[in-house]
């Protein structure tokens, strides 16, 4: 009989990559790759490259943790995911990190902007609608665990420090700062203005490349200087400091072990967070069908490139292993040493099935799911750490302080082309809307930023429920 050149592994829910309608799709295994084929009515059948990597692929649909849900919901599940979102009873994790977006200005025009922020574009926020959202973060979360300022270019808010003010005077317990490192450059005593929110404070700060080039394409200007100035300053104030790198493959992705080894010369660099482009907003030469930088070759490169990790050191995160993988390194003696060297974090986990094997010992179990979360920020880990080691038995726990950890985390976010209601159902990276909705970033970008509310109605009243009556 006539054999299909693919291996049929599974089903799912997609979106059209171009009109947006929820689509049926199947999961492929194929040339050794992992393929989502979908089909609309509209614009036929498209293939999408998801992974690189189907042994690591298999054990991210089985890297299990049990959901946690906000305190309450915000919306009905009427539609469908992922026409419901700000929070519907149907997703299924809370907000491990919520960003608030207090300006749409900018004062870079990335090209690769994913909200397509600019110096001319949009409006500051008023502080009366910060604190509005603040407020709706806490309601949905308790006492949320990191709340992350972002934009736009935060820092060139007029309000800037009096929003962190309104932060502090909320439960919050990490406040961080997304930044592309412009105003940190050029004024050392804003950055030591920074420094007072600390304990409990962090910069993401943009950080793509060393080379002028790389900088040119994803960024519009050469920021090395810029870059260098703004983590001297921090590294003096010793603010903790987490990298971000937009990884665009064939521009900068063999530049991940370069960025490692510079990360590892600062003691105020508590990580690096790779995030490869998510085809939203203002993107530009990138096939975002079979040509996207996938989040198994961004773990491979890591290895490929560096030594401090070693395969098993890169895992997936329990809480949404199809978007996040995490790895930890600890430095002691003067040398940078993998989790691993302690104990092996695969061998928490039965390799058969995948499945959690502590679930015997909850003290291991609840610390591991702390640890490798996206809840946990850099400057919580110390205590996390020796939390979990603590708990294993035979194991003796370092004396640790967040300056001896060092962390990497590979940050996919989906687009209309790789999307699967699967995944997006525990997202843990939400967006606060002007109404106080949670949103997923993923499906902010697609569907509920301003200018796309005319197709997403369009796309609900479609799916609304009382056009089908049973």
């Amino acid at each position: 009989m006539p054999t299909r050149d693919y291996a049929y592994f599974d089903f799912t829910t997609s979106l059209c990559s171009f009109c947006l309608r929820r689509v049926d799709a199947k999961i492929l295994f194929k040339d050794e790759k992992v393929i989502m084929r979908k089909r609309c009515p509209s614009h036929g059948s498209q293939d999408v490259l998801i992974s690189t990597d189907i042994p690591y692929y298999l054990r991210c649909r089985n890297s299990l943790k049990p959901g946690e849900t906000p305190l309450h919901f915000h919306t009905p599940t009427k539609y469908g995911c992922p026409y419901d979102c700000g929070l519907c009873p149907d997703h299924e994790q809370h907000s491990c990190l919520t960003v608030l977006e207090v300006t749409d200005r900018c004062n870079l025009r990335c090209p690769t902007c994913y909200s397509a922020s600019g110096p001319e574009v949009g409006r500051h926020l008023e502080l009366w609608e910060i604190e509005k959202r603040l407020d709706a973060v806490v309601a949905s979360e308790g006492e949320p665990d990191i709340v992350q300022i972002s934009g736009g270019e935060p820092t060139i808010h007029p309000q800037f420090f009096e929003i962190l003010d309104a932060a502090r005077r909320r439960p919050i317990r990490h406040l961080m700062l997304n930044t592309n490192g412009v105003r940190l450059a050029s004024e050392p005593d804003f950055v030591k203005r920074l420094a007072q929110y600390a304990p409990g404070f962090e910069v993401y700060l943009q950080f793509d490349a060393l080379e002028a080039d790389v900088l040119l394409n994803l960024r519009g200007a050469d920021l090395t200087k810029v870059r260098l100035r703004a983590l001297a300053n921090l590294e003096k104030q010793g603010i903790s400091t987490t990298l971000v790198v937009t990884l665009k493959r064939g521009l900068n992705n063999q530049y991940i072990g370069e960025i490692i080894n510079f990360a590892l010369q600062y003691e105020c660099i508590r990580g690096i967070t790779f995030q490869p482009i998510q085809v939203a907003g203002r993107i530009d030469g990138v096939d975002p069908a079979l040509e996207r930088y996938t989040l198994s070759e961004v773990r491979r490169d890591i290895l490929n490139q560096h030594t401090l990790f070693k395969e098993q050191d890169i895992i997936p995160v329990p809480c949404n292993p199809d978007a996040l993988a995490m790895g930890y390194a600890l430095k002691l003696n003067g040398k940078f040493l993998p989790l691993s060297q302690f104990t092996d974090p695969s061998s928490l986990l039965d390799e058969a099935g995948n499945t959690i094997v502590f679930e015997g010992e909850p003290s291991v179990r609840d610390a591991f799911f702390q640890l490798y979360s996206t809840a946990m920020p850099a400057s919580g880990t110390a205590g996390a750490l020796k939390k979990m080691l603590c708990c294993i038995p035979g194991i003796s726990a370092p004396t640790l302080s967040y300056k001896q950890v060092f962390r990497v985390v590979i940050m996919a976010f989906m687009d209309a082309w790789n999307f699967d209601v699967r995944a997006i159902k525990k997202s843990c990276v939400h967006m606060v809307s002007g109404d106080g909705k949670m949103i997923p970033f993923e499906t902010m970008n697609l569907l509920y930023r301003d200018g796309k509310r005319e197709r997403l109605e369009k796309l609900q009243q479609a799916f609304d429920p009382t056009n089908f009556p049973v």
